[in-house]
């Protein structure tokens, strides 16, 4: 059994990049915008009733998570790598509209990750009379602090997005509501841990690392990737004018249902061309629910015969993000293809 003689505070530090959590109204436009830490602070005075060394740094100034890009992710992903051996766990708050993002970018930009990284944030504003805010920074701070009983080890040793009554794996999330507390959700993978009277851990979904190495963080993103939706009104020229987007290394290409498109010969025929050219496609279902399965229909296969990658169940949001850590990583597409054949960290199923 873990012998907890040597027991000490839990040491968290708090990354407060701006969102809802610490908005505040203002006067004269009636809209919300973000306001400092201490803003949001002074309105959780829970907090200072946790046996916790807790401390902070802030976005100067803070943003709204609308305003998130790629430069953000690394400075989040920096200061991790930078205050990593001082604490035993990191909360990032942040708006919730680019929140999934984020929490995918940040767990392929963390290499070998032991300790927590929970992503939270808020519907409503933390000073409001009625908030989520408060429960979901007070929730996100214990479950940074909790430790396995046995060993001692971290609970929590990856990106996760605590929101309401769940903890999501990051690189699995997605946000399915703009109005309701409970906003993310991962559709196909179960979640970490249920948030009741307690916070009951998944033990079998938590990600672990057999066998630990320092952290490295990756700093390298490209931002070269487009999304291409397949719709019924997609033409020939509008799919090759975006495949002919300058500079364009990668493609996430959202289609319907099991991977299906199109089974038009300037369809598949467009795709060959890019691939050809060097181009990599990553077939990514619209569905929030199921997979990429490219043999399951005639449609699904002639995408598959025209070079694209099944991207099997991984979000949109990790698909992009992946596909910006390789190229960023300096692999050739050759290399990027091979890698997105495996997940890296529990991004998706095989």
């Amino acid at each position: 059994m873990y012998d907890n003689s040597s027991y000490h505070k839990p040491r968290i530090l708090i990354i407060y990049t701006g969102g809802t959590i610490g908005m505040i109204e203002d006067p004269s436009t009636r809209t919300l915008r973000p306001f400092d830490f201490s803003h949001l602070i002074d309105n959780v005075p829970k907090i200072k009733k946790l046996d916790y060394e807790i401390s902070h740094i802030q976005f100067n100034p803070p943003i709204d998570s609308s305003n998130m890009n790629p430069a953000h992710w690394q400075q989040i992903a920096e200061a991790i790598g930078k205050h990593y051996d001082k604490f035993d766990g990191f909360v990032v708050l942040h708006g919730t509209d680019t929140m999934a993002y984020t929490a995918s970018a940040l767990s392929f930009m963390l290499e070998h990750l032991h300790k927590p990284v929970i992503i939270t944030g808020s519907q409503l504003p933390i000073g409001e009379v009625r908030t989520d805010g408060e429960e979901n920074l007070i929730t996100a701070l214990q479950i940074a602090a909790q430790t396995d009983p046995v060993n001692g080890e971290p609970m929590v040793q990856e990106v996760a997005i605590l929101f309401e009554n769940y903890l999501w794996r990051g690189n699995r999330s997605t946000k399915m509501s703009a109005d309701n507390f409970n906003a993310f959700k991962s559709n196909n993978y179960p979640s970490l841990a249920k948030i009741g009277l307690s916070i009951q851990f998944n033990p079998d979904a938590l990600w672990r690392v057999h066998d630990p190495q320092p952290l490295k963080v990756h700093t390298g993103l490209c931002t070269d990737i487009i999304i291409i939706y397949v719709t019924p009104c997609l033409t020939e020229a509008s799919l090759r004018q975006q495949l002919d987007t300058p500079g364009v290394k990668a493609v996430v290409l959202k289609t319907y249902g099991a991977g299906n498109a199109p089974a038009d010969q300037w369809f598949s025929a467009a795709i060959r061309d890019a691939v050809d050219r060097g181009i990599v496609i990553l077939n990514v279902t619209q569905c929030v629910n199921g997979a990429v399965l490219p043999k399951r229909y005639y449609t699904g296969d002639l995408l598959s015969r025209a070079g694209t990658i099944s991207g099997h169940d991984i979000t949109t949001e990790a698909a992009l993000t992946k596909l910006m850590f390789l190229f960023g990583s300096g692999l050739t597409p050759r290399q990027v293809i091979r890698c997105l054949h495996h997940p890296i960290c529990g991004e998706m199923t095989i």
